[in-house]
C-alpha cells in the first residue's frame, strides 16, 4: 500500500497494485484550543431515541409469555469461537522489536497480521533505520528488497513530510509530539491452506502532532488491512497487502483531549502484543 495515500498525499502506490487509497479524517480548524467540543443536538437526541426504544423492548420481553416461542438465530450469525480469544500465547520470541515464532496454523496467522499491522502502521516507519528492520522482519525475502526501495522514496520526500508536519527525517518540530499508532480491534481468516493464508485486520489509527499550535492535530481513523501471508522458515511473512477505508463507528459525545493529554498517553501507555 501507498503510506503517501495512507497519510493524505498523491504520489503513486507502494506494496503492490491495486490497493486501495486511504485517508485521514479532516483536521477540525483548533482541536487544542481551550474550549471544549460543544455536544451535538442532533446525535444527542438520536441516543435518547435509542435509549427509550431499548427500555420498552426490555419491557415486553420481561412481560413476554413464557410459551412464546423464541425465534430461531439466523444462519449468518458468527459462531461463539470467532471472536473469542483462542488463549493460545502468541509468539515465543521477538526479531528486533517485532514478534516472531507465529504458530503454523489459522490462530498463528491472525496473530501475525495482526503484531504486522501495528509495525507497518507506527511512527518507526518514518527513521529510516527502523523503517529497514521492520520490513525485514515483515515481508518475505524477495519481497522485503522491492518494498524498502519504494518506502525509502516515499520517506524522504520532503514535500511528503512537510505535508503531515515532520521535519527533514520524520522528526516532529520542537515542542511537538509525533503520533503514529495503529490499534487493531480484531482478526478474520480470509483463507487459508497449509502454507498461506489471507487475513484481514480492522483496526483504528492514531495520527498526527499533538502539541500546542499543531496544524496536524491527532485524529482518528479505522481501517481494514488484508495481509497475504506465507509460511517460511518457521514464521508467517508478509507477501502484500491491501488497505481500506472502515467499518467506522459512529463517534460518541466525548470532549477532544488537550494537547497536553495527548502527548502524556502516547508516552506512558506501551504497546502491545497482539495475539488471536
Amino acid at each position: 500500500m501507498s503510506n503517501d495515500d495512507q497519510y493524505g498525499g498523491g504520489h503513486g502506490e507502494v506494496g503492490g497494485t491495486g490497493q486501495t487509497r486511504t485517508r485521514l479524517p479532516d483536521s477540525p480548524s483548533d482541536p487544542y484550543g481551550p474550549t471544549r467540543r460543544p455536544p451535538r443536538t442532533a446525535r444527542s437526541l438520536v441516543t435518547v431515541v435509542g435509549v427509550v426504544v431499548l427500555l420498552i423492548a426490555a419491557i415486553a420481553f420481561a412481560n413476554q409469555s413464557p410459551d412464546t416461542p423464541e425465534d430461531k438465530p439466523a444462519d449468518d450469525v458468527p459462531a461463539a469461537s470467532s471472536t473469542t480469544a483462542t488463549g493460545t500465547a502468541p509468539v515465543t520470541g521477538r526479531n528486533g522489536t517485532i514478534p516472531k515464532g507465529f504458530a503454523h496454523d489459522e490462530q498463528g496467522a491472525q496473530s501475525a497480521a495482526a503484531n504486522y499491522a501495528v509495525a507497518l502502521g507506527s511512527d518507526a516507519m518514518f527513521d529510516a533505520t527502523r523503517r529497514r528492520a521492520i520490513v525485514q522482519a515483515v515481508y518475505l525475502p524477495d519481497v522485503a528488497a522491492a518494498r524498502q526501495s519504494d518506502l525509502d522514496k516515499i520517506y524522504a520526500d520532503q514535500e511528503f513530510l512537510a505535508r503531515i508536519g515532520l521535519e527533514p527525517g520524520g522528526k516532529a518540530p520542537k515542542g511537538l509530539t509525533f503520533i503514529s499508532r495503529t490499534n487493531p480491534v480484531g482478526t478474520k481468516v480470509e483463507k487459508y491452506s497449509a502454507d498461506t493464508a489471507s487475513v484481514s485486520v480492522w483496526y483504528s489509527a492514531l495520527f498526527g502532532l499533538a502539541g500546542e499550535g499543531s496544524k496536524n492535530p491527532v485524529s482518528e481513523g479505522w481501517y481494514t488491512n488484508t495481509f497475504e501471508l506465507r509460511w517460511l522458515n518457521g514464521d508467517w511473512r508478509v507477501s502484500d497487502f491491501t488497505q481500506k477505508d472502515g467499518p467506522a463507528p459512529v463517534g460518541r459525545d466525548q470532549s477532544a483531549a488537550s494537547a497536553e493529554e495527548m502527548a502524556a498517553a502516547v508516552s506512558q501507555f506501551g504497546g502491545l502484543t497482539y495475539a488471536r
